[in-house]
């Protein structure tokens, strides 16, 4: 398996290729099928990178799901259609994604680069480092481990919000600096679509021939997350 690139770059049609992955799985589900995914062999070589990634579902604006991994353990065309199925059908926040829905589905597909440690030792030494609307961000202290993504920063603008509102979902005490709290910083490349145009989710036949698809059965890994 390939190791993680410094940054994985994705090629206009490695973008449609990938959301073509990650929408066949979602039909998949929709017709109570596992997800499936395209041997390596049929993947273009970006998509055989490892790389973090995220899977974000959203209804009319209203999030439906978001599954992902913080780090690359099995090639990206294989992580994004078992992230994308987990997302719709078994995020446990939220309810599973209805064949109603699909028409108004938006696919978001976050690439994330490896992680940055950030040297700092006080909150206001980390909240002075913070590059709003572009640093995604992992705290950990404790047992308490979380991440926001960078799109994030459009619900929480300013940075003592954006740390406090992470601390919570670590459940870490907010505005206080835990002990041997530990930081990272990633960024994350955004792909997105809009599915169904209208059709029903029995319309995209074309769509699962052309990911060359096999049946993929969801595993966990201890670092799946939910973002």
């Amino acid at each position: 398996m390939p190791s993680p690139s410094a940054e994985t770059r994705l090629e206009a049609a490695d973008v449609e290729r990938l959301l073509d992955i990650a929408e066949a799985a979602i039909v998949d589900g929709l017709f109570g099928g596992r997800p499936s995914a395209p041997p390596v062999s049929a993947l273009p070589p970006a998509l055989r990178e490892t790389s973090g990634v995220f899977v974000t579902l959203t209804v009319d604006g209203s999030l439906n799901g978001c599954i992902g991994c913080i780090e690359g353990v099995e090639p990206l065309g294989h992580a994004v259609p078992r992230h994308a199925w987990a997302a719709a059908f078994a995020d446990p926040r939220l309810p599973s994604l209805r064949p109603e829905a699909y028409e108004r589905l938006l696919i978001e597909i976050s690439v994330l680069s490896p992680l940055s440690p950030i040297p700092a030792d006080s909150r206001e030494d980390l909240l002075a480092q913070l590059r709003p609307h572009v640093d995604g961000l992992v705290v950990a202290a404790g047992g308490g481990r979380a991440l926001f993504l960078p799109s994030v920063w459009e619900q929480l603008p300013q940075p003592e919000e954006f740390l406090d509102h992470l601390q919570l979902k670590a459940g870490l005490p907010p505005g206080r600096w835990p002990p041997g709290m530990l930081s990272y910083r990633f960024t994350a490349t955004k792909i997105a679509r809009k599915t169904g145009g209208g059709a029903s989710p029995a319309a995209p036949p074309d769509v699962m021939a052309r990911c060359d698809r096999r049946p993929w059965r969801v595993r966990a890994t201890k670092k799946t997350m939910q973002e």
